[in-house]
């Protein structure tokens, strides 16, 4: 069974979560500031993690960075704050969903269980290689650059495959989302963006000018084959 690990300072939600995850077939490992998570997190080795962002000591964000550091598991970001801005900088720090509270445990289930069947997503095709140094293991999931793996969330490597599968071709943000992601993806054609960006940072030399996703004006984006 997998383990997931719930990071809230709220005891009575923490109750609630903890029996609905249970129920689902899931471990539940309960965390209630972000020290007390991330030695969790490293001692447990969690399938999945549901953050709460308002945490006593380290918040949410910085929880969530440093997760990002050494790992790609999925992550479930969960605040009382409904602004735009902040579900976006919670996905630019590397989290995979995002939910308002108050939160419906039925719902975040539906979310656990989308996100760790998508973390197993794809037919594997073998090592493509993009240079002499870096290359993508599409069987073991992994992405490689100078020998040193390149860690990506869940949904990031969920994407990457899907341009890979789709060399040179424009791809439109729509497509992309039901294609790649699927109809239960709750994120719209904005944060489609925001993952590219993020996948930029840690696939392109320079960001700022792509070279392996770049942007078709008026369509979407584009995965090159560099020769």
């Amino acid at each position: 069974m997998d383990k997931i690990l719930l990071v809230d300072d709220e005891k009575k939600l923490m109750e609630v979560l903890v029996a609905y995850v249970k129920q689902s077939g899931f471990i539940p490992i309960s965390a209630y500031t972000g020290t007390e998570a991330l030695k969790l997190f490293h001692d447990k080795k969690p399938a999945l993690v549901v953050l709460d962002l308002m945490l006593p000591d380290l918040n949410g964000e910085e929880v969530c960075r440093q997760i990002r550091r050494v790992s790609s598991v999925p992550i479930i970001m969960l605040t009382a704050k409904g602004q735009l801005e902040n579900r976006l900088n919670g996905l630019q720090l590397g989290a995979d969903d995002y939910l308002i509270k108050p939160v419906s445990p039925k719902e975040l289930i539906l979310r656990i269980q989308n996100l760790l069947r998508r973390s197993h997503f794809g037919t594997p095709l073998g090592k493509i290689f993009l240079s002499k140094s870096f290359w993508i293991d599409l069987e073991a999931e992994q992405v490689f650059r100078n020998n040193h793996e390149i860690h990506l969330t869940p949904i990031e490597y969920r994407l990457l495959s899907f341009f890979v599968r789709n060399p040179n071709r424009p791809l439109s943000r729509s497509l992309i989302i039901e294609r790649a992601l699927g109809y239960d993806y709750e994120g719209d054609e904005r944060t489609i963006d925001v993952h590219i960006k993020n996948l930029r940072k840690k696939l392109e030399e320079d960001p700022k000018s792509p070279k392996l996703l770049v942007t078709v004006f008026g369509k979407g984006y584009r995965f090159e084959v560099i020769p």
